[in-house]
């Protein structure tokens, strides 16, 4: 059973997974309508990604019998000045969520929550990759500049980028995941 502060505290992480995948939709329209698929695409995977990291919070928070409670969302921003904009304000969004997490990890330690411990574990993780590749598509685009030729190149790589996490939860997050491999 959660102690009310942690389950408070998931619950507010829940919502700026949401947030996340909301802003990450956003910014793929952004980018579609300036004829940048590839980033579209990148940004629509990063969606799928970050639904399925609010909705193992969720299963998790009701699995230790609490309830779930959703906040409505702010909207996100829809204008942006470049494609390097876009990767610097996911950057820092990341940063924002790698602080929200690391505070639920203190949390957890500070309550003596092992289980939630070990299961916030994977999002710790996944921070620094999820960091690692937004500083990564950063230092292209700062070597790319105003070359619109080098651009359309990083466009189609991102637009290799394919959903490696399930995006059907009717029947969990734990059976989609099975259901994926």
């Amino acid at each position: 059973m959660l102690h009310k502060k942690m389950a408070q505290a998931l619950n507010e992480q829940i919502n700026k997974e949401m947030y996340s995948a909301y802003l990450y939709m956003s910014m793929s329209a952004y980018s579609n309508k300036v004829g940048l698929k590839g980033f579209a695409n990148w940004f629509m995977v990063q969606y799928h990604e970050e639904m399925f990291h609010a909705m193992k919070l969720y299963e998790y928070v009701q699995r230790q019998g609490e309830e779930v409670k959703l906040e409505a969302l702010k909207a996100p921003p829809t204008e942006f000045t470049s494609q390097l904009d876009l990767f610097t304000q996911t950057l820092a969004h990341e940063q924002y969520i790698t602080s929200s997490l690391n505070e639920l990890m203190d949390l957890a330690i500070s309550k003596k929550d092992h289980a939630t411990k070990i299961f916030l574990e994977w999002y710790i993780t996944e921070q620094v990759e999820e960091e690692e590749n937004d500083n990564d598509i950063i230092l292209e685009l700062k070597l790319i500049g105003d070359d619109p030729h080098a651009l359309l190149m990083l466009d189609r790589e991102l637009a290799a980028r394919i959903i490696t996490v399930p995006t059907d939860f009717s029947k969990g997050v734990e059976a989609a995941a099975k259901a994926a491999a």
